[in-house]
């Protein structure tokens, strides 16, 4: 026996971002159970373009799941069946030999599909720019102990930190929300000291955009957390929402100070 495992692939091909798209089935054979699901797809596209067939387009950087580029939704579940694990870490031994494997893009609005498998993230890049990020000042780098952080904040803001920003929140969750996304970043900063001052104005401005580009709200269905590559927590979403409300009920109180209003 030789070890080689053989698949039927669904492959979503879509030409461009007005057009239609739709399944090709095409079929994978003698794939080492060692290869990644990425790697898997370069044998295909190799033998696609062996019969003059057009490659299927897909994104890829690292391939070692830290940038979060790799963005497929496999038999229905984004990032594949692997808990814990992006799709370029997902080795072809996860499935059964003759399996019938479904690949489609990410399904958001906030996320068009630009060709075959590859989707327009730029949404989580605004979202960013609306406020994730501190304004420091110029110069040489502190002492790292020149502001001492707690352990529990250091270790929380670490966790939300793992976020990669690959998208698979929006792709698992029923109303497409970015709420896991844009909280992972406001915590990351909320937690820490050099977050402080732009503290207020992040959230606000952070779920601003989110809600401006289309993401849906969230529901608790948990999804997204189900579905992170890093496993980030639902808890960070409940920390966004005190951020943001006590932001709104901040800036209502200055505005009615600053009118005179009682």
């Amino acid at each position: 026996m030789s070890g080689k495992l053989n698949f039927k692939l669904r492959l979503w091909r879509q030409k461009d971002k007005v057009s239609e798209g739709k399944f090709q089935e095409v079929e994978a054979k003698n794939i080492s159970p060692d290869m990644s699901f990425l790697e898997m797809l370069d044998e295909v596209n190799n033998d696609l373009m062996r019969k003059g067939e057009e490659p299927v387009a897909f994104e890829s950087d690292c391939r070692e799941g830290i940038c979060g580029t790799c963005s497929l939704v496999v038999n229905g579940l984004p990032h594949g069946p692997e808990k814990g694990t992006t799709v370029c870490q997902l080795f072809m031994r996860k499935f059964r030999d003759g399996q019938t494997i479904s690949v489609e893009p990410w399904r958001a609005a906030a996320f068009p599909v630009i060709k075959d498998l590859v989707t327009d993230r730029d949404a989580f890049d605004q979202i960013i720019a609306a406020g994730g990020f501190v304004s420091v000042n110029t110069g040489g780098a502190q002492d790292a102990n020149a502001l001492p952080v707690r352990k529990c904040d250091a270790d929380t803001a670490m966790d939300a930190a793992a976020c990669i920003g690959c998208g698979a929140c929006v792709a698992a969750c029923p109303n497409a929300s970015a709420m896991l996304f844009t909280a992972a970043k406001i915590s990351h900063l909320g937690h820490l000291p050099q977050g402080q001052p732009e503290r207020e104005r992040r959230a606000l401005r952070m779920v601003a955009k989110m809600d401006e580009l289309g993401f849906g709200n969230c529901s608790n269905h948990y999804e997204c957390e189900a579905a992170c590559p890093k496993e980030i927590s639902v808890e960070h979403i409940a920390r966004m929402n005190r951020d943001y409300g006590l932001s709104a009920l901040l800036g209502t109180e200055r505005e009615r100070g600053n009118t005179g209003a009682g």
